[in-house]
């Protein structure tokens, strides 16, 4: 499947927008009530906060089709670690190599970076495998009150 991997524009805002809503819903069917999923997405994806994160962090786009299929974000924290605060793909689109282009992506792009971090909910099966497969190594495993549901959170790290 062909797909490129380059820098999201404020255009593609609403296909990003979806593209979370969309799997956010998909991955954590019986793991986050619904509610608490819209409440999230409302505030960490609306207009507003979409455009603070194309200010102040790093977003890449998976494009298919001239479709947006997949995103990631990565915020630098500090000297030599930068976060990774999601790669979101379309489920029919998972599994072909998005996920890690994406990743690719944002390594070659921060460059002097020596660790990237990466929290993911751990009955997220999906996330946990893949972040595995590259090479991330749990640190710590925390609850996270996630509006008043206690997520079983597992922070990773990725040395590079």
């Amino acid at each position: 499947m062909d797909f490129i991997i380059r820098k999201m524009r404020s255009e593609d805002t609403e296909q990003v927008q979806d593209v979370a809503k969309t799997t956010w819903n998909a991955t954590y069917e019986g793991i986050i009530p619904l509610n608490v999923q819209e409440n999230f997405l409302n505030s960490a994806y609306n207009d507003e906060m979409m455009k603070r994160r194309l200010e102040k962090s790093n977003l890449f786009v998976a494009v298919h089709e001239e479709k947006v299929v997949g995103f990631a974000n990565f915020s630098p924290v500090n000297e030599g670690k930068a976060e990774l605060g999601a790669i979101y793909i379309y489920p029919e689109f998972q599994g072909m190599g998005i996920g890690s282009a994406l990743l690719q992506k944002g390594i070659n792009h921060l460059k002097d970076i020596k660790e990237i971090y990466i929290n993911v909910e751990k009955e997220n099966k999906i996330g946990k495998t893949f972040y595995e497969a590259k090479g991330f190594q749990m640190v710590e495993e925390f609850d996270d009150d996630f509006d008043g549901h206690i997520l079983k959170t597992i922070r990773m790290v990725l040395e590079i």
